[in-house]
């Protein structure tokens, strides 16, 4: 098998790891030509490479992964990512922590969105399992 085989099967058993096989399985079935190479790309590169580096662990990743969401205003994945803190180990707690730091680094009102987000997403991960 190639690298390149090798960091794509990595990436999916780090990308089903964190976000859980429902949400890939999804994911993999809503694939259509034109996106398939950009869902290689980020499969190997955000999933084979950076999520299974050793270097930080899943929860401080997931942290990580959030704050940058919504400091840049990319809150279209933060509920994605709010189910992932299941599988990271990342608390609600740390999620506050993180959100209060975007507040004070990249402004309040994308924190306060980032934490709307968060509430509606635990909620809703509260009544619906996955």
């Amino acid at each position: 098998m190639s690298e390149r085989n090798d960091r794509y099967e990595k990436g999916m058993t780090v990308r089903r790891r964190i976000l859980g096989d429902a949400h890939v399985d999804r994911a993999e079935a809503a694939k259509t030509p034109l996106d398939e190479p950009f869902q290689q790309l980020i499969t190997e590169g955000a999933w084979g490479n950076v999520w299974a580096s050793d270097g930080i662990s899943d929860r401080e990743r997931s942290m990580l992964t959030l704050a940058l969401l919504a400091a840049l205003g990319n809150f279209d994945e933060i509920p994605m990512h709010i189910r992932a803190t299941a599988r990271t180990g990342a608390s609600k707690e740390d999620v506050l922590e993180v959100f209060q730091h975007v507040a004070i680094y990249a402004g309040v009102p994308r924190a306060n969105h980032a934490l709307k987000l968060a509430k509606a997403t635990y909620a809703e991960m509260e009544t619906t399992p996955e």
